[in-house]
């Protein structure tokens, strides 16, 4: 296979650039076994699979990244993405039944080109009479957000069996005695019922890194099921042994939620599947998970738990 850019003497050279959605599929035949790779491998929607300099050792690797997934060249330029469609709200909420309690975990972001923009991690520290809320007032690199009053402001706010939606505008802003900010009554409220403990069936790339000791990442493996704090995943081998930790990488994509995530996780179960193809699946706890990571998972979650796999006792 062939990947060329045409250019005349006075363009350029291209330079490569991040995609979001990629070329051309791959085929087997054009990774070659035991070399590292010249270029980073991504999946149909742009969702890395391999790092460049990535070895698969054997065809077991190579064919399950094929079986599974749709490789494609990663430093090509992407053509333009398609816009994902709002969510409908299906009931009208008020700020009572949203029972939310001190502390509760929220996401915020400018409304203002909020399209692909982070959640910004804060927590609810107060409601008012006239159910305005306030809030701590999120800080990237140590320094508080950009915001002023008067803008629009789309919160995620996270109970302990929902999550919500809501939009508020910024009445004040405050750095004295501690940062807060101070919101108007949440408007276009949207919320989605979780049972403690749902675990939801998944179907991404799960990026693996072998050892916390080293860098880059080794391979990658299938998610089957997430719940708020786990992880199972399908691998063609078994990437460690219970107790020990991976160092693991994925993408979530939920609603207006698109989150990368990097983190370890512990190896709590390993087992043989039965079956054509020989697979190892591995139960993760993710315990160093962000306030902001842990908010991702939990709205992924969420939002599929039409897709339910099962509820358990425990905490995960």
């Amino acid at each position: 296979m062939t990947d060329s850019i045409e250019a005349t003497e006075a363009a350029p050279t291209p330079t490569a650039a991040p995609v979001d959605a990629p070329t051309a599929p791959l085929s087997p035949a054009d990774i070659a076994l035991g070399q590292p790779l010249d270029w980073p491998l991504v999946d149909a929607d742009g969702t890395p699979l391999l790092d460049v300099g990535a070895t698969l050792i054997g065809e077991m690797e190579r064919d399950f990244l094929f079986r599974h997934f749709a490789p494609r060249r990663g430093d090509c330029e992407p053509p333009p993405s398609e816009p994902v469609p709002p969510q409908q709200q299906d009931t009208a909420l008020a700020v009572r039944d949203l029972h939310l309690t001190i502390g509760a975990l929220m996401g915020l972001r400018p409304q203002q080109g909020a399209s692909g923009a982070p959640m910004h991690p804060c927590k609810l520290i107060g409601v008012a009479p006239n159910e305005a809320i306030f809030v701590t007032l999120p800080y990237v690199d140590r320094r508080p957000i950009e915001i002023t009053p008067g803008e629009n402001v789309e919160i995620v706010a996270i109970a302990s069996h929902a999550v919500y939606r809501f939009v508020c505008t910024v009445h004040a802003m405050y750095q004295a005695p501690l940062g807060y900010l101070l919101l108007s009554k949440p408007a276009n409220i949207r919320m989605l019922r979780e049972r403690k403990s749902i675990r939801v069936r998944a179907q991404f790339p799960v990026r693996f890194g072998i050892g916390e000791e080293t860098t880059g990442y080794q391979g990658v493996a299938l998610a089957r099921g997430v719940s708020a704090l786990g992880l199972s995943i399908a691998a063609p081998w078994a990437l460690a042994k219970v107790g020990e930790r991976l160092r693991v990488a994925w993408r979530l994509r939920s609603g207006e939620l698109d989150s990368i995530i990097e983190t370890s996780a512990v190896v709590r179960n390993v087992h043989q599947e039965d079956g054509p193809e020989p697979l190892v699946t591995l139960g993760l706890e993710l315990d160093r998970l962000s306030p902001a990571d842990q908010m991702a998972m939990k709205v992924y979650v969420f939002d599929r738990q039409d897709d339910v796999l099962y509820w358990t006792g425990a905490a995960r």
